[in-house]
């Protein structure tokens, strides 16, 4: 009985220990805040109205002087 007892001992540090290492070697995650501020540019060219305006002005041209080209 005594024998048995040892082993059971044995067998339960063993997991013990195991469990303890897997527990030791599970990764962290940390967030943390930059120390910058964060930047977007938005440098965006917008000329599609720009566009529209000068391509309906030279329709109109070209519908009022037809011979133009």
């Amino acid at each position: 009985m005594a024998h048995t007892l040892k082993r059971q001992a044995l067998v339960t540090g063993a997991l013990l220990a195991t469990a303890m290492g897997a527990v030791a070697c599970t990764p962290t995650l940390q967030i943390q805040a930059p120390d910058k501020p964060i930047t977007i540019n938005l440098n965006v060219k917008i000329d599609q109205e720009i566009r529209y305006k000068i391509d309906k002005d030279l329709e109109d041209a070209i519908a009022a002087n037809p011979d133009l080209f």
